[in-house]
């Protein structure tokens, strides 16, 4: 068995999935499975991926399902991943020079000590440029929530998970006629019990594509109202200080606002907060309703 499955949810794109391909051709380091996660695509995109397997240049598995959005992705990915690690690459995303060998390398570091959930890298865009800082590298072990709030980090990182814990935590939920559930939900719950390797390498290279969610949040928002408010709910709880409480307040209440959730208050985890930051949350829904408007 290999040691690590890369996994791509990919929804109809087919006309840059090859560039992902082609990084993980040049891979010196072979020890990994390509799981592709087809989100029901109405393109080429099955047989594309049919004319790669036949040229049997790296180990490839395909799974087709109705169109789930991207953590539905993430939910068939856990499900059928078999190797020790995980790594995803999304669809418009490359594998960094040599990053196969650097996380293997990396994983030897920890492999037997239970307290890492596995390990954190970097992501650069086209031109080798680092997206965001990197990590201090006095920081010797860390979580991604410590990242950005503790360490003051920038910018997205990419994350390498043990199978066997992510397989732990339930599944990202599925909201009937919505497409989105924010990733974070789940590495946050990891936060609460594991840490992570953090290592300065570029384990991936990024393009944000105009129709990619990172380019389209406010429609996502405002399109997924049910995932943002499950996620906010979780971040009120999970949070370890007011103002990141508060500033989750304040989107949970936007986003049940737009599902005209009359319970908000009630169903919330953390209730006076809540109750405090609806002003904003008001605010912050009439905002995005106004940058939105014609697309609805």
């Amino acid at each position: 068995m290999k040691t690590i499955t890369v996994f791509t949810p990919t929804y109809n794109r087919a006309y840059c999935l090859h560039k992902c391909y082609e990084s993980l051709i040049r891979q010196s380091n072979q020890d990994f499975v390509w799981l592709i996660i087809d989100d029901g695509s109405s393109d080429n995109t099955k047989e594309l991926v049919d004319s790669w397997i036949k040229e049997d240049k790296i180990d490839i598995q395909y799974h087709y399902q109705e169109n789930l959005g991207m953590h539905g992705g993430h939910n068939a990915a856990y499900r059928l991943i078999e190797t020790t690690l995980n790594v995803c690459i999304d669809s418009d995303d490359c594998m960094g020079e040599e990053a196969i060998q650097k996380i293997l390398d990396s994983w030897e570091r920890i492999k037997d000590k239970s307290e890492f959930a596995g390990i954190v890298g970097l992501d650069a865009d086209e031109d080798g440029n680092i997206i965001g800082t990197k990590i201090p590298e006095n920081v010797k072990e860390t979580t991604l929530y410590e990242i950005y709030h503790t360490h003051k980090v920038v910018g997205d990182k990419k994350l390498v998970y043990r199978t066997e814990v992510v397989k732990k935590y339930p599944p990202y939920p599925i909201f009937e006629g919505e497409r989105f559930v924010p990733l974070g939900y789940l590495y946050q719950l990891i936060d609460q019990d594991y840490k992570l390797l953090p290592v300065n390498e570029v384990f991936c290279v990024v393009e944000y594509m105009t129709d990619g969610s990172s380019m389209n949040m406010l429609k996502q928002y405002r399109r997924h109202p049910r995932g943002f408010a499950f996620s906010r709910k979780s971040r009120m709880q999970l949070a370890d200080n007011f103002k990141d409480r508060f500033k989750n307040a304040i989107h949970y209440v936007s986003s049940s606002l737009f599902i005209k959730n009359g319970a908000f208050l009630k169903e919330s985890p953390k209730k006076l907060i809540t109750f405090l930051a609806i002003p904003l949350g008001v605010l912050l829904n009439l905002y995005i309703r106004f940058k939105t408007k014609g697309e609805f």
